[in-house]
């Protein structure tokens, strides 16, 4: 197993097309002359995706204008089932293939309980309005998702 490409401030983010948990299509380039979260978890309705995600939920109206995807190899339908749990209000983003966190240099090497696999890296991005990156935060924990994020727009 290699580890993935990293991606930096600077960087211009990696355009994607992808449905989400309703069927309808995104692409980064849909959201352009906006600010974007677009994170990354491994799994919908496990508990750390949970906590993210409803934390990201809970600060959506301090965040103005920037839009939150999420993103997971889970497929629309499960997706759907959690955002029904959750009313996340933002669009879950299916990438059963990873090609999207592949280029975001989300999919890669993971260790549970001695064993390897490969599996999504949790992390998020702050793409600008301009679709270069301004905030790259790979192995983040639930948590500081949110923080992270209010932080990186309050300094701006």
């Amino acid at each position: 197993m290699t580890d993935p490409v990293r991606l930096a401030a600077g960087d211009r983010a990696p355009a994607f097309h992808l449905a989400d948990q309703g069927g309808a299509k995104h692409r980064l380039s849909a959201y352009k002359g906006r600010r974007v979260l677009l994170f990354f978890y491994p799994k919908a309705n496990t508990g750390g995706c949970t906590t993210q995600a409803c934390g990201l939920r809970d600060v959506a109206g301090e965040i103005g204008d920037t839009v939150i995807l999420g993103v997971s190899p889970d497929l629309p339908k499960a997706q759907a089932a959690w955002d029904a749990r959750h009313d996340f209000g933002f669009p879950l983003l299916s990438d059963p293939d990873h090609a999207t966190a592949d280029s975001y240099g989300t999919w890669g090497p993971k260790k549970l309980y001695g064993k390897e696999y490969e599996g999504i890296i949790r992390s998020a991005f702050l793409i600008g309005a301009n679709g270069k990156v301004e905030h790259a935060w790979y192995k983040i924990s639930p948590k500081a998702t949110p923080e992270k994020l209010l932080a990186a727009l309050e300094d701006a």
